[in-house]
């Protein structure tokens, strides 16, 4: 009886959306301390209507509920997801969570103030945010706020102001320029509270595999590690929670040939890809994998 009670206010909560602190970005002297326990608000959120069916069929091999429990996601944190692109997919779990909790959501995105920016480029990035905004506008999404992102700027949120940092399938993006990743661990360092979280999500590479000579979109595990613990991180937990045994790393179009993309030709000029696009069979073969295997890693500020 007292669950079904539960659920059902955290329902409505995700329905009316509540009141929220006037800054986006609350500060506190630490980060909460996670508790690893079942949380109907969170369910609520994975279970929303709002998220379409091709979204919640990738639940199985994303394992939503259990990541962001694995990584001490609880009510009233401030989370800072990088890059949550078009797709959104943890945005739409993560925002109506804080909303329904009382916790602040921040999608970083790209810079507005960015010095190398065209016109045109300032202006595409501009409406990116307008964009965001825009289409979690509804209560049910709460105060969704959108933070400034690049290498030239950093990362424009109050430092010591957030509980948590999601990164998810990003690394093999920055993984080629010389001094990138740094500078961003640096960043989501200097941004979390003292406890706070940096949660990561990212195809994984055999060990010994070299991400800055060749994107096929996997870096090892390792390397992970060792960019994060250089920036001031303790590695807290590692979980084989996305692991997929039956991804061995060897395709024709990289990860990309996988699902959600499930890349079947080449792409003009990518040195990685095979000249000749995939039969219908090797098609099925390669759906029958899944999604890639995925690290899945919590490091801490201490």
């Amino acid at each position: 009886m007292r669950r079904t009670f539960v659920a059902a206010a955290v329902l409505a909560a995700l329905a009316a959306g509540p009141a929220f602190a006037a800054s986006p970005f609350p500060t506190a002297a630490k980060a909460t301390s996670p508790k690893f326990e079942e949380d109907a608000a969170l369910k609520a959120a994975v279970a929303g209507d709002w998220r379409s069916a091709a979204h919640k069929a990738r639940d199985a091999q994303r394992r939503p509920y259990e990541s962001l429990t694995f990584w001490g996601l609880r009510p009233g944190m401030t989370v800072v997801e990088i890059g949550p692109g078009g797709e959104a997919w943890w945005t739409e779990i993560l925002a109506p969570y804080a909303a329904a909790t009382g916790g602040t959501y921040v999608a970083a995105m790209g810079d507005r103030a960015n010095p190398s920016l065209t016109p045109e480029q300032k202006a595409q990035v501009e409406k990116s945010h307008v964009d965001f905004a825009a289409r979690f506008s509804d209560a049910r999404f709460g105060k969704v706020a959108t933070a400034d992102f690049s290498m030239a700027n950093g990362l424009k949120v109050e430092p010591g102001s957030a509980d948590m940092i999601l990164v998810a399938r990003a690394f093999h993006n920055w993984a080629a320029r010389e001094g990138l990743v740094e500078r961003y661990m640096a960043e989501w360092f200097k941004a979390l509270k003292p406890g706070g979280v940096l949660a990561v999500e990212q195809h994984r590479a055999p060990e010994g595999y070299d991400p800055v000579k060749t994107n096929t979109g996997y870096v090892p595990e390792s390397w992970v590690i060792a960019k994060a613990k250089g920036a001031g991180f303790a590695l807290d937990a590692k979980s084989e929670l996305n692991a997929n045994a039956k991804d061995d790393r060897d395709h024709p179009f990289g990860v990309w040939t996988l699902a959600p993309v499930r890349q079947s030709t080449p792409r003009p000029g990518n040195p990685i890809d095979r000249a000749t696009p995939l039969t219908p069979e090797e098609r099925a073969q390669y759906d029958a994998i899944g999604e890639s295997d995925r690290m899945t890693l919590r490091f801490r500020k201490p």
